[in-house]
């Protein structure tokens, strides 16, 4: 049974790790304002799943809970490859929020990448938010 709880944790690895090369591809498209929205956004989706009973299966509709993961990246991937940008920044704040909830203490050691690629990406999005506000409040007291 270890053997094929190994071999699921393994293609799941890889399969969001080839994801994620995707997401990061167009998170490095975007122009600042929407790299602005991103941050709220995900914000907002991992509070959101946070509230769930399973955050990892955030996105999930309840009749499908017994799947080896969820379909919430699915559903974020699928929205990322849209041409309609607020689509495309739904999708990636779904997709890294259901993976940082997936791969938050996973005992599989082939997740952490995936864990580390996603705390990258929420540190590097955290200064497009203060940049902003900073410039914000220059501009209220000028």
């Amino acid at each position: 049974m270890s053997i094929f709880v190994r071999s699921i944790a393994l293609f799941r690895g890889y399969q969001l790790g080839r994801q994620f090369g995707v997401i990061e591809r167009c998170i490095q498209s975007l122009p600042q304002p929407a790299l602005i929205k991103l941050e709220t956004l995900l914000k907002a989706e991992i509070a959101r799943a946070e509230q769930c009973e399973f955050p990892h299966l955030y996105g999930t509709p309840p009749g499908q809970r017994y799947l080896p993961w969820g379909l919430g990246t699915q559903t974020g991937f699928e929205r990322v490859q849209s041409d309609n940008l607020e689509v495309r920044l739904r999708g990636i704040a779904l997709w890294l929020a259901v993976v940082f909830h997936e791969t938050r203490d996973s005992p599989h050691s082939n997740m952490l990448p995936q864990q580390r690629n996603v705390l990258r990406v929420l540190r590097e999005l955290k200064p497009a938010g203060v940049r902003a506000s900073k410039a914000e409040q220059w501009m209220a007291t000028a």
